[in-house]
């Protein structure tokens, strides 16, 4: 064996080995999940009013936490149709909190700056949830495991994850199949208020991907 092929040896032995390391630090690159039953992933990210917000403020107490993209056809489904905000004003007069988060970075499709962020919040009537959290950096996001938009968690006073997945059974992007779908999210809540158990805990969330 020449020096050339013991070179090239070296170099595939090599380039193996760190394909080998690579592939084993993999899992400590792929975003964690709020999973039911879990502690809530903690946060502090800044409102489009410039309020911050972090899981503490809501320590014995109910949150929804909702991820969006304004330009996302499914977005656009419940809140074009009205259901998302429906949604919203039930159950925060029930005085359950409720955040929507904005986790797309600057340059990527649904990023929005401050301004951008109250302008959307008006014209899609976020009154009964706090002006969109800012989660540019994708941090909030990733710590959750938010995947799509939307993509929903329950998180109940004691700040363990209780439902976690897609608003509703029907994955498909148009609104007039919103009357005949099995709405999770208001399922597990109405459940938990009950103190009963919630039958679906988790399931898989559809929609756009999440533009980190």
């Amino acid at each position: 064996m020449n020096g050339n092929q013991i070179r090239g040896n070296r170099y595939r032995k090599n380039l193996r080995n760190t394909a080998c390391a690579f592939l084993m630090a993999l899992p400590t690159l792929v975003m964690a999940a709020a999973t039911p039953g879990d502690k809530a992933p903690d946060f502090s990210e800044v409102d489009a009013a410039g309020k911050t917000h972090s899981l503490a403020d809501y320590a014995g107490e109910w949150l929804v936490v909702e991820w969006f993209n304004k330009d996302c056809p499914y977005v656009k489904k419940h809140y074009g149709s009205g259901n998302m905000q429906a949604l919203q004003k039930k159950y925060t007069d029930a005085d359950i909190n409720w955040l929507t988060v904005i986790s797309s970075a600057k340059g990527k499709q649904g990023y929005l700056e401050p301004a951008e962020a109250l302008e959307v919040a008006k014209s899609h009537n976020l009154n009964a949830s706090a002006p969109f959290l800012l989660d540019a950096d994708g941090s909030m996001g990733r710590a959750y495991g938010a995947k799509t938009t939307p993509h929903m968690f329950i998180i109940n006073p004691q700040g363990q994850v209780v439902y976690a997945g897609a608003i509703d059974d029907n994955d498909s992007a148009n609104p007039a199949v919103i009357p005949d779908s099995n709405n999770y999210v208001a399922a597990a809540l109405d459940a938990s208020l009950a103190g009963k158990a919630v039958d679906t805990a988790s399931s898989r969330a559809y929609g756009c991907s999440v533009k980190y």
